[in-house]
This record gives structure tokens, sequence and C-alpha cells, in this order.
């Protein structure tokens, strides 16, 4: 493993103890003489800011402190090369595994070069518009096509390398990652995919044909997705967090993403530790 000369810090900046957090990590950093680099929008005084993406391709290590959230917010930026150890200052993540208390103690395990990682899939998803690629976007969780301000049916038809699956009258899809098995793919009924697995699941929100179920797919399977041309109200989301309207006849290509985002592990407890905690599994 490289030696960690420079970190790079995502602060939840809503939370007053991330911040505090954030704090003790630049100064525990300094004294060891590794430079760190701040989010531009955590507000973190003192210490040099950068945009997301630039932040990503600067530094040897990204320590996220926040929620899941906070952590896509920077995990799709990344091209695989930079770590991540994800800190939650709230209930326990999915993504963000080790707690605010083992914060300081795991990184100093990460500096010591005694931690392992997980790779996560990703996937990459471009938006054409009258033949023409008009957006290109990385997703780490999923990418959701739904309707828009009206509450209405969306019509879209969707292929897998350029063979017909079927023509969806839905609230809207899911093209989910393993990662992004446990978000939103799992409240409209899709399956819980252990994250080393590669795995792509369509999941379809409230189909109005009910024998439309969730399916999953090889990892190199081409995902086409084709709008109705009389939808006038449809958008795209991506990871939940960024949006982007689409118009009837507009086509949305999803394949796995060329980069995994590396996750550092956390050593207390495993991925279905995470499960039980978060889904209540066993619980009386």
């Amino acid at each position: 493993m490289a030696r960690i000369r420079t970190v790079g810090l995502v602060v939840k900046r809503d939370r007053p103890r991330a911040l505090r957090l954030a704090r003790r990590v630049v100064s525990w950093l300094a004294r060891r003489k590794i430079r760190v680099f701040a989010d531009a929008e955590a507000g973190l005084s003192g210490v040099p800011a950068l945009p997301k993406t630039e932040l990503a391709r600067r530094v040897d290590l990204l320590v996220v402190l926040g929620g899941d959230g906070t952590l896509l917010s920077i995990a799709r930026r990344t091209d695989g090369r930079v770590p991540i150890l994800g800190v939650n200052m709230g209930e326990l993540g999915f993504l963000t595994a080790v707690t605010e208390r083992e914060a300081m103690p795991m990184l100093a395990r990460v500096l010591a070069g005694r931690y392992t990682t997980e790779r996560r899939m990703t996937l990459a998803t471009t938006l054409s518009r009258r033949g023409r690629a008009v957006r290109r976007v990385g997703a780490v969780n999923d990418v959701v096509i739904t309707n828009g301000a009206l509450a209405r049916i969306v019509e879209f038809s969707v292929s897998v390398d350029d063979m017909p699956v079927t023509t969806y009258r839905a609230d809207g899809l899911i093209v989910a990652t393993p990662t992004g098995s446990t978000a939103y793919s799992l409240s409209a009924g899709g399956p819980i995919v252990e994250p080393s697995v590669r795995v792509i699941v369509l999941s379809p929100i409230s189909p109005h044909t009910l024998s439309n179920r969730p399916v999953v797919l090889r990892p190199n399977a081409v995902v086409r997705i084709a709008v109705a041309k009389r939808e006038q109200d449809a958008l795209l989301t991506i990871d939940g967090q960024e949006g982007m309207p689409l118009q009837g006849g507009d086509v949305v290509e999803v394949r796995e993403g060329r980069n995994a985002v590396s996750l550092i592990h956390s050593p207390n407890r495993t991925y279905f530790d995470v499960l039980r905690s978060k889904l209540g599994w066993g619980a009386r």
C-alpha cells in the first residue's frame, strides 16, 4: 500500500459534531506532517478547500464525516484509486460503517497500512436526446427514472443488450448496483444483494402490471431505457442527489462503470452486522 501523504476531508456541515471531529482529525494529521484539504462545501476554516471533483483527484485518502449521503456525494467523483474511510455521525450506515468513537483509532490503522478495502461496483449512465449524448454521469447506488411534478404513470420501454424486455407503465424504474440494493430499490421490493457480487438490479416502481417484478442482470449487461415520445413529466435521478428533467423520446443507457469505489472496511463489524442493525432483524 502506498504511503498516505495527503488526506481529503468531506464533512456534513450541518452536524456540529462532525465539524468538531474534523478539527480533531486536522490537528492529529498536522502533527504527523500529513497535508489536509477540505471539501469546499464543508465550511472548515483554516484548511485549504477544493471542489469535490478536484479533491478526489488530489489526495491519497478521503475521510468522510457524515452519513451515507455525504459519502455518495464524493464517491461517484473518484476514479477508484482513492480509498474512502466513512465515519457515520448518526445511526450506523450501510456505507459509513465506522462509528464516531472508532474514527481516530481507525484512522491510525489506515495510516499504518493495517486496513482492507471493499471494491463496490458503479454504474455509468448516458442520457441521449434526438440521437445525441447530452449528459454522462456515474452512480454508486442507483439510476432512477420517475414521474416528475405530476403523480402520474410514466411509460418507457426497456431493452438489455438490444433485446427487448418489456414496456413499463409505472411510477418509474430503479437501476441499482449491489450497494444500491439496500437503498431505494429495497423499498420498491428489490432484492438485497451482497455488495461483492457484481450484478445490475432492475426494480420497477409501482408498476401498472403486477407481474412486472425485479430482475437481476449480469454486470456486463447494457440497459437501454427509452421514454415514450408523449411523456413530458419524467425525471432522471442519480444516487438521489443529482436530478435532470427528461423529455419524450429521451434514451437513458446504463452499464457497469469503468472504476469501482474503494471503501475501507471496518474490522469491527460485517456487512450482515450492519443489515441486522439497520433493518432490525432479530429484534423482538
